[in-house]
């Protein structure tokens, strides 16, 4: 893979040329900066700018006022190859907290590892309706530790309104929830995001994420997606790499003060 010029597609398509990731919300591009506005269920932030030393900290400024008129907290999604190079610096002195840093990872579909197997007796079933989406806040809330309720307001309303541009997955032992991950569709983009996977903890290590990422490449595949993205957890991080993920960069979210 030619990394500099995959990083430079995927800024190009999937950050700056970002869609919006579910009903009600939008994409506003005001200077250099790239911003979704959504409802308080939604995703709230900034996933692309283009500023330097001179026009950072205004534009900093701008979106925090912008947000805070709309009442919301928001994301800005700081990658390694940003610039200025102190962005996340200059957001961390403007009241900004930074959440654990990611590795953003991509992976070529034809060109990944995906002959793994489930454990006997695991299979995965998608979630297509309300008791399915219980399913995969479940094993999020027990994955994670944290509350689901933004997850499940998520899936329900992109399953009511937008079916098209997301498949959710759980694994289940018999009926016991194990594992849950999702692919988000962009229509005509050549990446998919791969999302919220997560394994309670009496079964990780039994190659259920690893089934879940290569399942998803194939729904991934069949839509026509070439590449796959992850933003990557240091456990994760050797799994993909196996598989046949490539490290591009990074990203660190940074929340926006109350």
């Amino acid at each position: 893979m030619d990394h500099r010029t995959v990083l430079a597609l995927y800024d190009r398509d999937m950050r700056e040329g970002a869609r919006p990731d579910g009903p009600g919300a939008r994409i506003e591009r005001v200077g250099a900066v790239v911003r979704q506005v959504a409802d308080a269920g939604g995703w709230n932030g900034v996933p692309w700018s283009d500023l330097d030393e001179a026009t950072a900290d205004r534009a900093i400024t701008e979106q925090v006022d912008f947000f805070a008129a709309q009442g919301r907290e928001f994301e800005w999604k700081v990658y390694g190859h940003d610039r200025p190079s102190d962005l996340g610096d200059r957001l961390a002195a403007a009241g900004f907290g930074a959440e654990p840093q990611e590795t953003l990872m991509i992976g070529e579909v034809a060109r990944l590892t995906l002959d793994t197997r489930l454990p006997d007796g695991v299979r995965v079933v998608p979630a297509t309706d309300r008791a399915g989406v219980e399913l995969v806040v479940d094993v999020h809330e027990k994955a994670f530790g944290t509350d689901g309720s933004p997850l499940r307001h998520q899936l329900l309303t992109r399953l009511a309104e937008q079916p098209d541009t997301m498949v959710a997955l759980v694994a289940l032992a018999g009926d016991e929830p194990v594992s849950a991950a999702r692919v988000e569709l962009v229509p005509g983009a050549r990446f998919a995001g791969l999302w919220g996977g997560g394994t309670v903890a009496k079964w990780r290590g039994r190659g259920v994420y690893r089934a879940l990422v290569a399942h998803r490449a194939r729904v991934a595949a069949a839509h026509g997606c070439r590449y796959l993205q992850v933003d990557a957890l240091p456990t994760s991080r050797p799994i993909l790499e196996r598989l046949g993920f490539h490290a591009l960069s990074t990203t660190t979210p940074y929340i926006s003060p109350k």
